[in-house]
């Protein structure tokens, strides 16, 4: 793979659970399952959105748009994942490695963009429900969601370019089944320091989501309390739970790896691995099943399309 001469590394080694290599196989039957669940829940969440005109409203269109994301990260991180587990084949070239990060990361930024537009969505419906539908037309929510997506390209376009201009020697493998920026960059050889700062820059721009969707909610708090009735002080708040269980399932395991890389002294390679597979595996899974459970209008025409196949 690599000469002593400091020749540049030709493949990366990406590495799949430690100390259960040989068990690989057995695990890739509920990898398999989990990305198989969430493909379907995903593209079905779509499905029935895109078919009911009813559903044809803000709250859902950004439905979609996390379904798009989730879709995203799943497809992304399939290939590597499935090679590792049902083939044993660990062996991924640079060129690759960098489109599936920009790929990774993409969708990672595009999905806490969702969350943080979902959140201003809530708080506009509870706040001010009689003028929801003429701030929150279609033709906005078609912009908002372009420049959601540009600025998640935009965010991310550069990792691949500044991880490419780097020299890769003598380490070569990463430390997860998938590529990520800060775990390839710490392979370099040569200075890194662009893509420290920058890297450092993007995880800064997610969790400035994080906290405009923690202020979301504080003003959420503050109207909810303002209205006289329990019972409907319930009922706002119940249009909340699908999305806070969302935002719950994405941050949880960014802000535990956070905290573990910097305050851990001795670190699980086992934990690690299985919490940063769950960052990507649990969302896309997670969230149909969320939104199907806790949203009504979905469930019910969801149960009605299988009725009536069910009745053909």
């Amino acid at each position: 793979m690599h000469d002593l001469n400091n020749s540049e590394v030709q493949l990366f080694l990406l590495i799949g659970i430690p100390e259960l290599e040989y068990a690989h196989i057995w695990i890739s039957i509920p990898i398999c399952l989990m990305y198989l669940v969430a493909i379907i829940g995903n593209c079905t969440i779509l499905f029935v959105i895109r078919t009911e005109s009813s559903l044809h409203e803000p709250m859902y269109y950004f439905l979609s748009m996390l379904a798009v994301s989730d879709l995203g990260l799943s497809l992304s991180s399939l290939p590597t994942m499935l090679r590792i587990f049902l083939f044993n084949a660990m062996g991924i070239s640079p060129n690759a490695c960098f489109a599936q990060e920009f790929f990774i990361h993409g969708f990672t930024v595009m999905e806490s963009s969702v969350l943080l537009i979902m959140s201003l969505d809530r708080f506009l419906a509870i706040h001010n429900p009689l003028r929801y539908s003429s701030i929150l037309t279609s033709n906005r929510v078609v912009k908002m969601g372009l420049a959601m997506a540009v600025r998640s390209i935009l965010l991310v376009l550069p990792f691949p370019f500044i991880l490419k201009r780097l020299k890769y020697c003598h380490k070569y493998i990463l430390s997860h089944s998938y590529c990520l920026h800060q775990d390839t960059m710490k392979l370099a050889c040569s200075d890194n320091k662009v893509n420290v700062i920058y890297g450092f820059f993007v995880a800064l721009c997610t969790m400035l989501d994080l906290a405009m969707i923690f202020l979301s909610y504080v003003l959420i708090l503050r109207t909810v309390i303002s209205i006289g009735s329990l019972e409907e002080r319930l009922k706002a708040l119940n249009t909340c739970v699908s999305h806070i269980c969302a935002v719950l399932i994405f941050y949880v395991p960014i802000i535990t790896l956070a905290a573990m890389h910097r305050f851990a002294k001795q670190k699980s390679p086992l934990v690690m691995i299985l919490i940063a597979d769950a960052f990507l595996l649990v969302p896309p899974l997670m969230n149909p099943i969320v939104y199907c459970v806790k949203t009504r209008q979905i469930r019910e025409k969801l149960l009605g399309k299988c009725i009536k196949i069910c009745g053909k």
